[in-house]
């Protein structure tokens, strides 16, 4: 019978591998970074590369543009729409103040039509609230002209200088913006 060799692999192949392998990376390095520009060339590239700058910043331009373009549309559609509220209501205080002259004028507490005419009162009340708009608080306060319009004036010792004394017409702001000034009479 014939003895089985054992063959075991050799070590010095694997070493001589790898310096073929680094030879050959240093040769591919030596080529990659060696390049031979003409004048004309050089010039070439220097102006496509320059063209190329002026095309980026084009383009971040454009983009910078087009963003400030986003927001100013987004501001102007959300003015638009508080502009449009605002002419609404303005449109609808005139209801507000036929209602409270209307329930003024029933002397008869018990009356089915000033009972009818309070609840659309009330209810017209709270279609307001629910859109933002408060009424003034002006009696008893000292008169402001950024939000009053003073029609009267009496001499009264039980009031303060320049304090509202009755409001004739009622004022309401939307937030913080002033819808109707309230007409008042002023004391002092």
């Amino acid at each position: 019978m014939a003895k089985k060799e054992d063959k075991k692999p050799q070590q010095p192949a694997p070493e001589k591998n790898k310096a073929e392998e680094i030879k050959e990376e240093t040769k591919q390095e030596s080529s990659q970074e060696t390049f031979t520009v003409t004048k004309e060339q050089m010039e070439k590239m220097e102006s496509l590369a320059k063209t190329l700058a002026d095309e980026q910043d084009k383009y971040l331009r454009l983009a910078a543009e087009y963003d400030n373009y986003r927001k100013r549309t987004a501001k102007e559609k959300e003015t638009i729409y508080a502009d449009a509220k605002i002419d609404t209501i303005k449109g609808m205080l005139g209801v507000y103040d036929n209602l409270e002259r209307g329930i003024a004028q029933y002397g008869d507490e018990d009356s089915p039509h000033r009972k009818g005419l309070e609840m659309v009162f009330t209810q017209f009340k709270e279609c307001l609230t629910k859109l933002d708009v408060k009424q003034m608080e002006c009696v008893g306060q000292p008169f402001d002209p950024e939000r009053h319009s003073a029609v009267m004036h009496v001499e009264d010792e039980q009031y303060g200088e320049n304090e509202v004394v009755e409001v004739l017409q009622q004022g309401f702001t939307l937030g913080e913006k002033i819808l109707r000034f309230a007409i008042v009479k002023v004391a002092n």
